[in-house]
């Protein structure tokens, strides 16, 4: 499980004035939602909740909310990472949690972390087109991602010669603390300036 940051904050269900059959449903499947969150390996989205407890999305979010404040103050917690809720350790006893973890905690390298920065922004993208923005092989970089799980292999472009392309992973999501891409922040070359990266249609 996660060291996480933060925790998730919903949108005021309360006040929508959904009526007493939607905090009925949402208490029936509490219960329900706290336990999927605790086996699910990854982060559940709501629809697909929705879906394993045969309810309405918004009695889940309403029910999500609920388990988030109950949590709130416990060394477990509810976050949104990844597109999806799922349980992760609160920052209030990160340093309980690190010092379990240590010394299986480790960091990567300044060029790793650049290649990773060029595939989350360019994604899906081979790795000559790492190589012309790095100027370098890239070759051990990309192994290493790879091994990580913080990239993946997402098949191969159609040009000559076929080559793999790569995409991020939700490990990658969850490890920066984003809830999708469109929380990435802007890409920048060491002089400061915004990199510019082709749109991919």
């Amino acid at each position: 499980m996660p060291i996480e940051e933060h925790v998730v904050s919903f949108e005021p269900i309360e006040a929508r004035g959904d009526g007493e059959a939607l905090h009925a449903a949402a208490g029936r499947i509490k219960g329900a939602v706290e336990a999927l969150l605790f086996v699910a390996s990854e982060p559940l989205e709501t629809k697909h909740i929705a879906k394993l407890v045969d309810e309405d999305k918004k009695a889940v979010a309403l029910a999500l909310q609920r388990l988030e404040e109950e949590y709130a103050e416990r060394g477990i917690v509810v976050r949104e990472a990844g597109g999806g809720y799922r349980f992760a350790t609160s920052p209030l006893v990160r340093g309980a949690v690190e010092a379990y973890l240590l010394p299986a905690k480790s960091t990567l390298s300044v060029q790793a972390l650049e290649t990773l920065a060029i595939v989350a922004h360019m994604q899906p993208v081979t790795k000559s087109e790492i190589e012309a923005i790095r100027g370098v092989n890239s070759d051990s970089v990309v192994s290493t991602l790879l091994d990580r799980n913080l990239i993946v292999e997402a098949g191969r472009k159609e040009v000559v010669g076929r080559p793999l392309i790569y995409k991020t992973t939700t490990l990658f999501l969850e490890s920066f603390g984003l809830r999708s891409l469109d929380d990435l922040p802007t890409l920048e070359l060491e002089s400061g300036q915004p990199l510019e990266l082709p749109i991919k249609s």
